[in-house]
């Protein structure tokens, strides 16, 4: 990811560049009418960018949210599934009740080890079979057990079970690659006609607005993939890992 935004930031200068030495070629040619014709062009541009930039935005925070709420709702499902272990006779309970602590655990490291994709993959496998081996034990055990116990306990083990494929489809969902290709490339247009429009200024002069507008444009993608990707970044999910980390607290 950073050498995709140093190329980006590189790429973004390069673009300035190119339209600052057209606009320096065709400067002769200028004209009050192509000015304005030129100005109009700009502003259509560069409010696309605008608009596009915002949408990327808005759907990389809402899918930032969905994951943090889905953190939470593990977090309930998993404790409303142990608190109902009560329900089972006392003999299954010690064993199952450690399975719910290795498979918390392994829950937590599996989106704690990231962005070690491997690891996390043998965090996911083992919390799957443990996951197999609470709805094994609990079905043995609630057939000693009063109908009314199954009521409770059956549907809370699949809620933790549904939850976790949930996170996992959150985990893989992105802005689609054409959407972020549409950016780059609205992006290239962008910096085209921002050094176009520079070709008239002083050295000094570009030098400090071509920087200025090759890292407010990388800087601003960066933040909306960082957020499409936490964890994998500086914007983290760490913070509400916390129910977890609290809820594997209580279970000891």
């Amino acid at each position: 990811a950073f050498l995709i935004i140093i190329s980006l930031f590189f790429g973004i200068v390069l673009a300035l560049g190119v339209g600052r030495y057209l606009g320096r070629r065709n400067s002769s040619d200028k004209t009050e009418a192509s000015h304005i014709r030129l100005t109009a062009v700009e502003t259509a541009v560069f409010g696309l960018m605008g608009l596009l930039i915002a949408f990327i935005f808005s759907g990389a925070a809402s899918r930032y949210e969905i994951r943090r709420q889905q953190i939470v709702n593990e977090a309930n499902a998993i404790s409303s599934a142990y608190l109902r272990l009560d329900l089972l006779p006392a003999q299954a309970q010690p064993a199952l009740r450690e399975k719910f602590r290795l498979y918390l655990e392994a829950r937590i490291s599996a989106f704690r080890v990231l962005p070690d994709i491997e690891a996390s993959s043998k965090q996911v496998a083992v919390a799957t079979s443990l996951q197999k081996d609470i709805w094994a034990g609990a079905t043995a055990a609630l057939r000693e057990s009063s109908p009314q116990a199954s009521l409770l306990i059956v549907p809370a083990l699949n809620e933790m079970s549904n939850i976790t494929t949930e996170r996992a489809i959150a985990a893989l969902t992105h802005t689609p690659m054409p959407i972020l290709f549409m950016l780059v490339i609205l992006g290239s247009a962008c910096s085209l006609l921002a050094g176009y429009a520079m070709a008239s200024m002083g050295h000094r002069q570009v030098i400090v607005h071509t920087v200025t507008f090759a890292f407010i444009l990388t800087s601003t993608v960066y933040v909306i993939l960082d957020l499409d990707f936490p964890r994998f970044g500086l914007i983290q999910l760490d913070f509400a890992d916390q129910s977890l980390l609290d809820l594997r607290a209580l279970m000891k």
